[in-house]
């Protein structure tokens, strides 16, 4: 299996070289590794080139089998543990940058404390990338919005409220509420979420459209933008808490929440540290603000 891990590594990194390192191996063990894999499959698996690494046709086909055969190779592995009374084991988490941010950092701190010997591994994405990772097997599990998301099992963990942010200065800042009718004509900041997002649906539902200037993947990166002038946004209240930012906050008209949730493909086949931890999470869910 070490080969299939080492293309996992070398594909994650685009380099032969930085997986050579993170995984103690020489660049020359590792290019004979791929070599040797090549030559058992009989045919190339990756291109090498001064901008990186890429897969060939042939592994593009084949890549969705061995990402598969690594996690159940893992899971095993983790089960062998359980049986042998071992507290190791690798969770592998998709998640938005607020649960990142504010929510996974005292519950891995937590969960260390009862399991030290485990390690995570955090992917941050929006929800069409988290259900990607979800559907191929790169993340156990993921943080997302269930509406957002087919074909995988959802367990729901709780609403947050999303606000109105607006520059100190902006005409609408003196206002208690927003109405998302009056927002319709100020420059909007669209935080980048995949194919689904909770403003744009509060949008639609008041038939109104905001007037989308900038679309951004990053909380904070818009956060900047709304403090400099250029504009107005919606992000989760979650998400809005411990900053330094210059910014009026307001609650919108009609009211706009996210709910989070955990998706899997399947409870019953995730490896034992993720069942374990997902456990933890709920147990510990009313801690989450």
């Amino acid at each position: 299996m070490d080969r299939y891990a080492v293309l996992q590594k070398i594909l994650e990194l685009n380099s032969f070289t930085k997986a050579a390192a993170v995984l103690g191996y020489t660049q020359s063990a590792v290019s004979q590794m791929i070599a040797s894999l090549e030559d058992e499959l009989d045919f190339k698996l990756l291109y090498r080139s001064r901008t990186g690494v890429r897969l060939t046709e042939e592994g593009k086909s084949l890549y969705p089998f061995i990402e598969r055969m690594l996690l159940q190779y893992r899971a095993m592995k983790e089960r062998a543990n359980e049986i042998r009374g071992l507290d190791t084991g690798i969770i592998r988490i998709g998640a938005i940058s607020s649960i990142t941010v504010h929510w996974l950092p005292p519950l891995m701190k937590e969960f260390q404390d009862l399991y030290p010997n485990i390690q995570f591994v955090l992917h941050q994405g929006d929800y069409s990338s988290i259900h990607e990772w979800i559907k191929n097997g790169s993340v156990d599990f993921g943080f997302i919005n269930p509406e957002a998301v087919t074909g995988i099992e959802t367990r729901k963990i709780k609403e947050g409220a999303m606000s109105v942010i607006l520059p100190r200065d902006h005409p609408m800042a003196a206002n208690k509420r927003i109405k998302l009718a009056d927002l319709a004509d100020s420059p909007f900041i669209l935080l980048e979420e995949g194919h689904y997002s909770e403003p744009l649906e509060a949008f639609k539902s008041c038939n109104t459209r905001p007037n989308i200037k900038f679309t951004i993947h990053d909380d904070y990166a818009i956060m900047t933008m709304v403090e400099a002038g250029l504009g107005v946004s919606i992000l989760a209240d979650l998400v809005l808490q411990r900053t330094n930012y210059d910014l009026v906050m307001r609650p919108t008209d009609p009211p706009i929440s996210r709910t989070v949730a955990i998706g899997y493909k399947e409870k019953i086949n995730l490896p034992i540290a993720s069942k374990i931890f997902i456990d933890f999470l709920f147990e510990n869910k009313d801690k989450l603000d």
